[in-house]
């Protein structure tokens, strides 16, 4: 499996890092990430002056656009072999509710989706290691799955999966 990774929180972020760190494990990944943050930045491309795109010292290519312009980029012009899948995230934050409209995160797998790949987008509460790592690790397990049962969509859209570890009181 051949995975494009992206996200909006740029390149460096640790949901990103952590993310492809997982993802290598299973796939070929190809990180494909904003030069900085562009939360909010939703659908926009842009337009009124050329994009460059970088390599980084840790292999990732980092664009100077939105997250949009960056998996558009990278399907249409850098990536050798075509993706099988576009991966977003992970996002420090949620998306959800309105949010999903100005959402960085959302547009850049709504992109992918638009060029014909299916899309997964990825955002958690909290900026723990930990929370990551395990965000990570689900994501992961996911995709195995896929690959497994060759499936294009396994869980419906706005699954919410929880760690055990975590308590969710009860609104009775």
């Amino acid at each position: 499996m051949k995975i494009l990774l992206s996200n909006d929180d740029g390149y460096l972020a640790p949901g990103l890092n952590c993310l492809a760190e997982e993802l290598a494990t299973i796939a070929d990944i190809t990180v494909v990430a904003p030069d900085r943050n562009r939360s909010g930045a939703s659908n926009s491309l842009t337009i009124s002056c050329p994009i460059r795109a970088t390599r980084a010292a840790n292999g990732f290519i980092y664009v100077d656009g939105t997250p949009t312009d960056c998996v558009h980029l990278a399907i249409t012009a850098l990536m050798e072999e075509p993706a099988d899948i576009v991966v977003s995230g992970i996002n420090a934050g949620f998306n959800l509710g309105d949010v999903l409209l100005y959402s960085g995160t959302v547009a850049a797998a709504m992109e992918g989706r638009s060029l014909g790949l299916p899309a997964i987008a990825v955002s958690m509460e909290g900026r723990e290691p930990a929370h990551y790592e395990t965000a990570a690790r689900v994501v992961r397990l996911i995709l195995a799955q896929m690959m497994q049962d060759d499936l294009a969509a396994l869980l419906p859209a706005n699954t919410i999966l929880l760690n055990p570890a975590i308590k969710v009181n009860s609104c009775e």
